[in-house]
């Protein structure tokens, strides 16, 4: 180990900020020097174990090194890379998820190939890296025929019982729309698809009328908030997921209505002239709602990123769509194309309406059963 990176790190704790380690980093990754970025982070991420205290300094210094090699033109730092995010604990897997977004955006399949070196374990990248690489491709629209060898590691027994062995490796139609977050070393943007109701366009006329509705005992709505639960768990949100047998077929005019009379907490205290609005939407157009709130997060987290963020969407859509949690993807796809999709917004004391707030609603194939996933957050 070099000692001027034992004693660049020994100083971190007690510096106000942390400028001149990320400019000696820029340094020495323009002069083609990974290894230091390596060796650095290495010594970072051994200082900074479980149940250690917290050292911001050390997050900063090492999110820097991490995007400098990820971001690296030609993939220059990914077998660097790999040394920062071996393992299968918690917190490696959590580093492996955001790793493999800022690859999968940055680098093409020559630079992607180390990670899928060999078969044996600790050969290559680690299966979670693997794993949401491999997604994160796919969510681009980029395929795998230009890496076979992500290919073969996904479709065979390498992936295993991998939660992500789920999706497909495809990209389908519904996820042709998905919002992708651009990286920099400085930072990243994304567009955030919902939003206060004055977002909601087109909406459907309210009219009138009573219609008769329990709450289902026979829908499954354990995966329904599934692409917002990180908004609960992590930030400030808060989430309504219901479902209702409805005595009569329901039609699409008669929708705002059902809404407001099914005594939903998120448009208690609503006002029918001013602050409500259905707009009938789609299922593409859902999947893109949900894959932003759990790929980019809430308030105040990052969210799931792309991989994650694409099997919590489908989750979400499906439970939505009434298909149960054993359905394949391809089931879950036939399910949603059966359903009238609709997105509302209400200005209600439930709703923060500042950035992150969802109403999606949908009818099922016979038009009895309305199911409904709301989610808000702020900061």
């Amino acid at each position: 180990m070099d000692h001027r990176i034992e004693k660049t790190v020994e100083k971190l704790p007690k510096a106000k900020n942390v400028n001149a380690v990320w400019a000696e980093l820029d340094r020495r990754m323009a002069d083609g020097d990974v290894s230091f970025l390596g060796d650095l982070g290495v010594e970072l991420l051994r200082r900074s174990v479980p149940g250690s205290a917290r050292v911001w300094q050390y997050e900063s210094v090492l999110d820097r090194a991490i995007r400098l090699l990820a971001l690296a033109p030609g993939g220059s730092g990914v077998e660097q890379l790999l040394r920062l995010v071996a393992g299968e604990d918690r917190s490696a897997r959590k580093r492996a998820r955001y790793v493999a977004s800022l690859i999968a955006s940055a680098q093409d399949a020559d630079a992607l190939r180390p990670l899928f070196r060999g078969a044996r374990s600790g050969a290559g990248a680690s299966n979670e890296l693997r794993a949401c690489t491999v997604h994160e491709l796919v969510v681009r629209g980029i395929g795998l025929t230009d890496l076979p060898e992500a290919l073969n590691w996904a479709s065979g027994p390498g992936i295993g019982r991998h939660p992500l062995a789920w999706l497909p490796l495809r990209r389908s139609e519904p996820e042709s729309g998905a919002d992708l977050p651009s990286y920099s070393v400085q930072g990243s943007t994304s567009s955030l698809p919902f939003g206060p109701i004055n977002e909601v366009v087109r909406p459907l006329p309210l009219r009138s009328g009573q219609f008769a509705a329990l709450a289902s005992e026979a829908a499954d709505l354990s995966s329904v908030p599934a692409a917002v639960a990180n908004w609960a768990d992590e930030s400030n949100g808060r989430i309504e997921a219901r479902a209702f047998d409805l005595e009569h077929p329901l039609d699409e005019p008669d929708i705002p209505q059902a809404l407001l009379g099914l005594g939903l907490d998120c448009l208690a205290g609503h006002s029918r002239r001013t602050d409500f609005s259905v707009a009938r939407s789609a299922a593409g157009a859902a999947w893109s709602v949900l894959f932003a709130a759990a790929s980019s997060g809430g308030a105040y987290n990052h969210g799931l990123y792309g991989a994650y963020g694409r099997l919590a969407a489908w989750r979400s859509l499906g439970g939505l769509a009434g298909a149960g949690v054993d359905t394949t993807a391809s089931e879950v796809e036939e399910r949603a194309a059966t359903c009238g999709w609709y997105r509302f917004g209400a200005a209600t004391p439930w709703y923060h309406n500042v950035a992150w707030d969802i109403g999606l609603a949908t009818l099922d194939q016979e038009r009895t059963r309305v199911t409904v996933l709301a989610a808000t957050d702020t900061d």
